[in-house]
């Protein structure tokens, strides 16, 4: 139930902060409801490396690639009274030239070592400067790539006061909305997961580091061109959005390491991390330095993650057999990596005029929203499965204990207890408090959900025999070969051995025998022995003598169950019967067992 209640608290945030949002943007509307951003474009001619003049091309004027063009001609559109020419540039540099007037996004009094940046930049321009016609020169410092065309680069548009903010929340704002969501998802949905999912659940918590991660590089991703509307040095805007690509590419594969078992997998996931955060720290120095910014080394990150992840791909395919998480972990790396890869042949290329990256998280974020889901399911039939088997084991505890408290034993047993009242009273005395004590373990085994010390349940056995022997006297003798009994088993599992040993063995018996109980440590199990030298059985043999025989069957299950181990009955007749009880050292849990 507490579970429950954490998840579904979980999912409530995540709904109220996306509400809260909506709310938010709608409290806005009004106040951008007359404001307007429309984009131009210079309708006119276009030279690229120097060459022949040609006609632009309506919206984005150009689609050639290239490092230096200049465009000339009129606006699509007329600037109206109340508003301003707005040019949005990202990672290049502009000169805007009408009649006398010329402005740049050059930093004239830039004395930094990234000076030669571009970066990412809005710049306003009032009407009155700029004529009927206008030159626009470009260069993009960036070698040996370019981009994949002008609209990546650069965007001109006519807005008044604010129209820029209302752009963003007229064409971004379910983009960002989405941003937000995945990040929610990190931040509440697959942390709380995890622990629902049984304590922390190291391949969800990683997951919700990356996908927290992923929402706040989405964000940036959207607002890059606008972050210069908060931060003023277009250095820093640029700086921060390629520092998110780093941080997600390092969480991935940080998601991968957690995810892998094997050792010496392990040891190549440490250095495929210390190898990337080496490249991502030599960028930095790159760019601290001024030798080259963090733009220009996105091949070489792009490259060094590639690599890497390609590496960790092979190790997670190794595990697959072994390790349930790696193909998870395969199928979430699979579609990022391709992305980038993707993304990164195109820079240089230039075949297609889009990114992958944002499409291939999404795919892994999906997938294991997908994979959440199945968990939770299969966790909720296993809730159902665990619940049938404690019933099952309650009425097995109760069956068990009704079988050692039989009014025939009661009998028997009292019988023998009221016979050594005159011949022995204190030996009697010492009986009847056993007899109680045997009692009342019993009784408490219904109260007992966990396994037990052994020496709990060798305690327990003695009792048994004591009564036993002063019911047999010189028929029944008891040896015992304890060798280990640092382990757990079920509660009362050995006793229902012990008894038909006395009760179908020995006691039927001419002359009595003696009953062994040995304890043995093997390299990978603990084993409980109980064995006699009484008439013995055919095993094969279907008992068909009217009597319930649901004890054995009860025993069997409960150390199935509760221990995963087995119990295994040989017997001769004539020889005797031996009971072997296995218990996996796997098994054991001896984190807190009831003494």
């Amino acid at each position: 139930m507490k579970r429950k209640i954490i998840t579904v608290t979980a999912l409530f945030l995540v709904f109220a902060s996306v509400v809260t949002l909506f709310a938010v943007i709608i409290a806005q509307k009004p106040e951008f409801k007359n404001k307007s951003a429309q984009k131009v474009y210079i309708d006119g001619v276009c030279s690229v490396e120097g060459g022949e003049w040609e006609k632009t091309i309506p919206e984005k004027m150009t689609d050639v690639r290239f490092h230096n063009a200049t465009i000339r001609g009129s606006l699509s559109e007329p600037i109206k009274q109340g508003q301003k020419l707005v040019i949005i540039s990202t990672n290049i540099w502009y000169k805007l030239e009408s009649d006398g007037f010329s402005d740049s996004n050059r930093r004239q009094d830039d004395g930094s070592p990234l000076k030669d940046t571009p970066g990412t930049s809005i710049k306003y321009f009032d009407p009155e400067s700029l004529g009927d016609e206008v030159t626009l020169e470009l260069y993009y410092p960036y070698a040996p790539f370019s981009n994949r065309d002008l609209s990546d680069l650069i965007n001109i548009y006519i807005a008044d006061d604010n129209g820029v903010y209302a752009l963003i929340i007229n064409n971004l704002f379910l983009l960002l909305i989405t941003a937000i969501i995945i990040s929610s998802f990190g931040l509440f949905v697959f942390p709380i997961a995890g622990v629902v999912l049984g304590g922390i659940n190291m391949r969800y918590f990683a997951f919700s580091v990356l996908s927290f991660v992923t929402g706040i590089h989405l964000i940036f991703k959207i607002l890059y061109p606008y972050l210069p509307l908060w931060i003023d040095d277009p250095v820093l805007c640029m700086t921060l959005g390629e520092s998110t690509i780093h941080i997600f590419c390092l969480c991935v594969l940080l998601f991968i390491k957690a995810t892998l078992k094997n050792p010496k997998h392990g040891f190549i996931s440490d250095i495929v991390l210390a190898g990337y955060t080496f490249v991502v720290a030599l960028i930095i120095v790159f760019s601290l330095i001024g030798f080259q910014d963090m733009y220009s080394c996105k091949p070489i990150s792009h490259a060094a993650f590639t690599i890497g992840s390609v590496i960790l791909c092979v190790c997670m395919s190794r595990e697959i057999k072994t390790n349930k998480d790696a193909k998870h972990a395969l199928f979430t790396l699979i579609p990022i990596t391709a992305a980038l890869v993707f993304d990164a042949l195109n820079a240089y290329l230039g075949f297609a005029n889009f990114t992958l990256l944002e499409l291939g998280t999404v795919l892994a974020l999906v997938y294991q929203i997908v994979n959440l889901v199945i968990d939770m399911r299969r966790q909720y039939k296993e809730a159902i499965h665990y619940q049938q088997i404690q019933k099952e084991l309650y009425e097995s505890r109760v069956a068990i204990m009704v079988s050692q408290i039989q009014p025939h034993f009661l009998y028997n047993s009292l019988s023998s207890i009221a016979m050594m009242c005159t011949i022995d009273p204190e030996t009697a005395q010492e009986a009847t408090v056993t007899f109680a004590d045997y009692l009342r373990g019993n009784m408490d085994s219904l109260k007992q959900k966990t396994p037990v010390p052994f020496e709990k349940e060798l305690e327990h056995l003695k009792k048994y025999l004591y009564i036993e022997k002063l019911r047999f006297g010189k028929k029944l003798n008891i040896v015992y070969d304890i060798q280990t009994d640092k382990f757990v088993l079920p509660q009362l599992s050995v006793q229902p051995l012990v008894e038909n040993a006395v009760k179908h063995g020995i006691s039927r018996k001419r002359g009595g025998g003696t009953l062994t109980i040995a304890t043995r440590e093997t390299e990978d199990s603990f084993e409980v022995i109980v064995s006699d030298d009484g008439n013995g059985f055919d095993t094969n043999e279907v008992k068909n003598d009217g009597r319930s025989h649901i004890g054995m069957d009860n025993v069997r299950r409960r150390i199935k169950e509760m221990c995963g181990g087995t119990v295994k009955i040989e017997s001769k007749i004539g020889e005797g019967t031996v009971a072997t009880v296995t218990l996996p050292k796997e098994g054991q849990n001896n984190e807190d067992p009831v003494r």
